[in-house]
């Protein structure tokens, strides 16, 4: 499977499981659809406000499954894991970054940024198309499109 092709059955499932998880008052937090070893797996993490249980996601689960069979929106035979996002969640939308200010953050970016190709700090908040982040050393404005990902740290 190309690249390509795996991004655009990403770009489906992802479409698909916005609706149903919306309907059911839950939110998508991040989907993996990849190679692992001799599978796919296509993998969702996902949240409500006060958290997801056990019951949330076989539902989830079961009712994804159900679609994306009726739909053959995967080309190949894969194994589908719902679960939540954890404490050291992916932050990926402008909104969890408006969500999650004040919370520590990793952020990897796609290109250097002042000579950095990480940053850890504190989400101070979201200006425009930009998430600004506190950093022991200084204080980044780092464009939303540089993200390459984006981690809560979670600190005890």
């Amino acid at each position: 499977m190309t690249e390509e092709i795996r991004k655009e059955v990403q770009r489906r499932v992802e479409e698909i499981a916005d609706s149903l998880l919306k309907d059911e008052g839950l939110e998508l937090v991040d989907l993996e659809y990849r190679r692992e070893g001799r599978r796919w797996v296509l993998r969702l993490f996902i949240d409500k406000e006060g958290g997801v249980t056990v019951e949330d996601c076989a539902t989830v689960s079961r009712e994804l499954a159900d679609i994306l069979d009726a739909k053959d929106a995967i080309p190949e035979a894969y194994v589908l894991e719902v679960s939540s996002p954890g404490l050291n969640r992916r932050v990926r939308k402008r909104r969890d970054f408006f969500r999650f200010a004040g919370r520590k953050v990793e952020v990897r970016l796609a290109a250097l940024q002042d000579g950095r190709r990480k940053i850890v700090g504190t989400i101070l908040g979201v200006e425009g198309e930009a998430v600004v982040v506190a950093a022991p050393e200084a204080t980044y404005t780092i464009a939303l499109e540089n993200i390459a990902r984006a981690t809560l740290v979670y600190e005890s």
